[in-house]
């Protein structure tokens, strides 16, 4: 086998793990594509050489193309109405293994990835890259432009606003599938206080339809204004709803004629403390399966 040929059998075998790089530092499937098939590129033009570490010179090149895409869309997105949500990971109906439910729960959770979207590019790749993935800092302060002791604190920065905006969900799955299946009940039957039981009184409500529509709205915080909105709004469409797992965790998929919303909820102490809808159709041409390697 040439050299040539070993890259690219090479680069198929990386590609899951770059596609979780990249979808962490995203938030989309689209664009995570797009940064590996450009590393890819960057590897045909400009072989690194050696055969020790190219997982790492990988990682390192899709964390630069991120950044360059981070940059380029933050100043795009002044304008956009309403919540930004990720693109998010769907799978079929929650009645899967235990094996395969501990795979789904490693996968990246929607209140994360929300949290990551308000880092600036470079503290959410000092993060990405440094706690998740185990890249150095002195190959972090070379993608960054930045000293070593720099994207140090940029990755400390990061992850202090991630640890105080997005606490761990309820690690037990089947707790996490009792509280929404509790939530759905309350909304289809319009008891109000049923479903304020089940939401942390600071929930927060938040969706995305692509900038425009009804869902260019802002955040809804509180457990009575969440649960007025959803039986207000949301009641006519409960029963719609298809169990399904979104990002890892319990969620909804709803269809209403041609289109269609995914609602991913974050569960903590036994009720939901965070609700995203994403109705934005260029989120939503297909339900995607987990890639792998989001893990």
């Amino acid at each position: 086998m040439n050299r040539q040929a070993w890259l690219a059998q090479e680069f198929e075998h990386q590609r899951p793990h770059l596609r979780g790089v990249a979808y962490r530092m995203l938030g989309s499937i689209s664009e995570a594509e797009d940064a590996v098939q450009e590393a890819w590129v960057r590897l045909d033009r400009r072989d690194p050489g050696g055969s020790d570490d190219l997982r790492g010179w990988l990682t390192v090149v899709v964390g630069r193309i991120c950044l360059d895409i981070l940059r380029s869309r933050r100043s795009r997105r002044e304008d956009y109405a309403g919540s930004w949500l990720p693109e998010p990971i769907v799978s079929g109906a929650p009645d899967q293994s235990p094996e395969h439910d501990a795979v789904l729960a490693d996968s990246v959770g929607l209140a994360l990835l929300v949290v990551l979207e308000t880092l600036t590019p470079a503290e959410r790749l000092a993060f990405v890259l440094h706690d998740v993935f185990a890249v150095s800092f002195d190959e972090i302060a070379q993608v960054v432009g930045k000293t070593p002791a720099a994207a140090r604190q940029l990755a400390s920065r990061a992850r202090r606003r991630v640890r105080e905006g997005a606490p761990s969900p309820d690690a037990d799955l089947a707790v996490q599938r009792r509280v929404v299946d509790a939530f759905l009940a309350a909304s289809r039957a319009g008891d109000f206080e049923a479903l304020v039981r089940v939401l942390d009184p600071d929930v927060v409500f938040r969706s995305d339809g692509g900038g425009v529509g009804p869902l260019a709205r802002p955040p809804i915080v509180g457990a009575n204004a969440v649960a007025n909105e959803i039986l207000t709004s949301g009641r006519p469409f409960a029963p719609l709803g298809h169990p399904a797992i979104v990002n890892g965790a319990p969620g909804v998929v709803v269809e209403v004629g041609r289109r269609r919303y995914i609602v991913g909820f974050t569960v903590r102490d036994g009720r939901i403390a965070e609700i995203d809808l994403v109705g934005d159709p260029a989120k939503l041409g297909g339900l995607h399966d987990i890639p792998g390697g989001i893990a």
